[in-house]
């Protein structure tokens, strides 16, 4: 599944045709039932001829391998899937223009780790302020183990060995509004010739150009899924007492502490708060950690209480 709208899907067959198909009746009142399966971008379907008038219908969603999802927006407590059968999630932020928020960040990493996907983030604009100055300010991410890519599409710089990471695997770009999503994938791939919108200088922040999930062809091989730009990320499928392991420096340190059930906050013996105190952990992901997991309690009481 390439993309759809108003009930009409884009559907790549195997040997490289696009075609337009809509749902089979039986599947669609099937979807209006209770955890039924939604179709998404990304997933893999059977299509099938309706009639000699060259009209496909989709007849069967296959099993996924993978999916990202999140919280829908709002106040909703339903799922949100945003691409199926995904490789990895490339996380997006730009250095300056709009000024990164780690907190934000950080939720959209635990976003990919709680659907057990590899994310890799890149810190794009770099041209506005310089990699050195980027490697700094991100380095906490690189010790907790992923992947970072400082590129730029002004310079050009780092889309070489971007563009290596994608090669043949299926990606979701995602991030906040105005970091430059669309405007790196035109550079990587011109091809595509995505629509790029400015920033607005009053609040700092993106405007929208991408109204839905895309699932892009690469010439090289693979696909990139380009969403919206998001400005509320919410956590789905994420409880608050496993939250410490979609932090992998956190992760490597739970099994460390005094209590199995340690929330690392006040308890004694707490390898995470004495690694802080150390500086082995950073303080800021400690904190951001700190954050989340009282939002996810909170939640958690209001969904049971």
């Amino acid at each position: 599944m390439l993309h759809g709208t108003g009930g009409i899907w884009h559907v790549r067959t195997e040997s490289g045709i696009d075609r337009e198909a809509s749902l089979r009746g039986r599947l669609k009142l099937e979807s209006k039932q209770e955890n039924a399966l939604k179709l998404a971008v990304g997933d893999r379907v059977t299509i099938e001829p309706v009639d000699a008038s060259d009209s496909w219908a989709i007849a069967e969603i296959h099993e996924r391998t993978s999916a990202l999802s999140r919280r829908s927006p709002g106040s909703g407590r339903t799922e949100r899937v945003v691409a199926a059968n995904v490789d990895q999630v490339v996380v997006v932020f730009a250095m300056v223009k709009p000024e990164p928020h780690p907190r934000m960040l950080d939720r959209f990493l635990t976003i990919a780790e709680a659907n057990d996907l590899t994310a890799r983030i890149v810190i794009n604009k770099v041209d506005l302020a310089s990699e050195d100055a980027a490697r700094d300010r991100f380095k906490a991410y690189e010790r907790a183990g992923y992947a970072l890519h400082f590129t730029s599409t002004k310079a050009p710089h780092g889309l070489a060995e971007l563009r290596d990471a994608l090669h043949g695997r299926i990606s979701v770009f995602s991030g906040p509004s105005g970091v430059g999503k669309s405007s790196l994938l035109n550079a990587l791939y011109p091809g595509l010739s995505l629509r790029v919108g400015e920033i607005s200088e009053s609040v700092n922040k993106g405007r929208h150009t991408t109204v839905g999930a895309f699932m892009h062809p690469l010439p090289d091989g693979g696909y990139v899924v380009d969403t919206p730009g998001l400005r509320e990320v919410g956590m789905w499928g994420i409880v608050a007492s496993e939250l410490d392991r979609c932090f992998p420096e956190i992760r490597a340190l739970r099994d460390e502490c005094r209590f199995a059930d340690c929330t690392h906050r006040a308890e004694p013996e707490c390898a995470v708060r004495d690694a802080v105190a150390a500086g082995a952990l950073d303080g800021e992901r400690y904190d951001s950690y700190l954050k989340l997991r009282e939002e996810l309690e909170s939640s958690e009481q209001g969904q049971w209480g």
